[in-house]
């Protein structure tokens, strides 16, 4: 048997998104089921529903960023009973025993990670995300939420935006004494403020925006520089430690890579459709510099994520919307025309 869930899909890369009834699994042993209260709306859902990445399966139900109650659990479940608060991010499975899973990075799954959507990194049967009214995942993969009912809503974003910056802020050893600058105000640049200020960085925030240096401020920088001013850019010369780039649009990477001092890393996080411009070599070779990658973290390491927010009070700031609004949520989106994330309230699907 299967539990009938209704949600909203895209049919085509060019269809809207619209009601879709699907189908989940009855709850296996290790499984549990959850009733989606909050799914943050990220922008790799919008990438995924219009094929920018040409691997979409179609019908796409998007969504990785759940929260929800628990309402029913397999008999070898442990960690989850009826009526807990849950949470569900990128992945729902991995291979499990790969070097990276078993050293608890199922994100870089050898064998590819089953994606909550969209299914399986390398290819397989085709997953249906959180724009649903339930979803059953294997409760190694199911994550405890610890923050107070009244901000679920803005805790869901945590499951990618917050994960996806505090991995590689934990990675890069991030704390007390570090200059760190964040690139890009969005979704996932809010978040990395916020954490990095937790974690005791000085942060200073990079933005084209003007309009955007009092909530910058605001979110926990210590300072804001217009990335447009050279003069302003060039007093950052050679002054921080890591750089946390979170921009999804192609732009040239060497006007930050000369901001980092020597040994200093800019980590990039943001997914855009099309490459950035190659950097020059030499603003890497002549202070030992680094450019890397980061996707998302680990199960233990999103629990460790989650549970460091609850003890620091941090969330996403949110707008919540309905779930007949995603259309009209995705063309904002493409205009930057949200502070600073999406997240449908699932009440609402009916």
């Amino acid at each position: 048997m299967t539990i009938k869930a209704k949600a909203y899909a895209a049919q085509t890369a060019t269809s809207p998104l619209a009601p879709f009834d699907i189908e989940r699994r009855t709850p296996g042993p290790e499984d549990v089921q959850i009733r989606i209260l909050y799914c943050g709306v990220c922008h790799s859902d919008l990438h995924t529903v219009r094929n920018e990445w040409r691997n979409t399966l179609y019908p796409s139900v998007p969504g990785h960023e759940i929260v929800g109650r628990v309402v029913a659990v397999g008999d070898r479940v442990r960690g989850f009973k009826v009526g807990d608060l849950a949470g569900v991010g990128c992945m729902v499975d991995s291979c499990g025993h790969c070097p990276a899973c078993a050293e608890g990075e199922e994100q870089y799954c050898d064998n590819g990670f089953t994606g909550t959507y969209n299914g399986p990194l390398f290819g397989g049967e085709n997953t249906h995300g959180g724009y649903s009214q339930n979803i059953v995942v294997k409760e190694s993969f199911v994550l405890r939420i610890r923050h107070d009912e009244k901000d679920l809503a803005a805790v869901a974003p945590l499951l990618c935006a917050g994960i996806t910056t505090y991995s590689p802020l934990r990675h890069w050893r991030v704390g007390p004494g570090m200059k760190v600058g964040v690139v890009g105000l969005g979704g996932l640049g809010h978040m990395a403020i916020k954490i990095a200020h937790a974690l005791g960085a000085h942060v200073t925030l990079f933005t084209t925006s003007a309009g955007k240096v009092a909530d910058g401020l605001r979110l926990g920088a210590d300072a804001v520089c217009i990335s447009t001013d050279r003069e302003r850019m060039a007093a950052h010369a050679n002054g921080l430690d890591f750089i946390l780039n979170t921009v999804a649009a192609p732009h040239n990477l060497d006007a930050y890579l000369g901001l980092l001092k020597r040994n200093g890393t800019m980590t990039l996080v943001g997914a855009p459709e099309s490459p950035h411009p190659s950097p020059q070599v030499f603003s890497l070779i002549l202070k030992r510099r680094q450019l890397a990658g980061s996707l998302i973290g680990g199960i233990r390491e999103t629990q460790e994520m989650l549970d460091f927010c609850a003890e620091h009070g941090i969330v996403s700031d949110v707008e919540t919307i309905p779930m007949d609004y995603i259309n009209t949520a995705y063309e904002r989106m493409l205009k930057s025309d949200v502070k600073y994330r999406f997240v449908i309230d699932m009440a609402t699907l009916v």
